[in-house]
């Protein structure tokens, strides 16, 4: 005769917290902010690795890597869009010399 066995749950046992839930939270809240987002992305991932190893799904973690992801990028280009018109108007405003210039329909205000 065998002994009984109890059946074995893969999920959470007996409705343990979600240790990386607070932390999910922050990471997706610091995802949305343009140049915290790699701040945010990191601790999203962080937050979702340790839901894992405890056996919970944590959804807002996943969220918070997707938007970081994706707001890092556009804040990566955004940042060297800018970075290039600034390096041509320097560059102009170089060839120009100081004061107010218009050419092409631009105005240059250089100082």
């Amino acid at each position: 005769m065998s002994a009984y066995q109890p059946p074995t749950t893969a999920g959470p046992v007996g409705g343990a917290e979600d240790p990386g839930k607070t932390m999910g939270i922050i990471g997706l809240i610091l995802s949305f902010l343009g140049c915290l987002s790699p701040v945010g992305l990191i601790i999203s991932i962080i937050a979702r690795s340790k839901s894992k190893k405890a056996g919970h799904q944590n959804t807002l973690a996943t969220v918070g890597i997707v938007v970081g992801l994706i707001v890092t990028v556009i804040t990566i280009i955004g940042a060297i869009v800018m970075g290039v018109t600034l390096s041509a108007v320097v560059q102009k405003c170089a060839e120009l010399g100081p004061g107010v210039h218009q050419q092409g329909g631009t105005t240059y205000n250089c100082s």
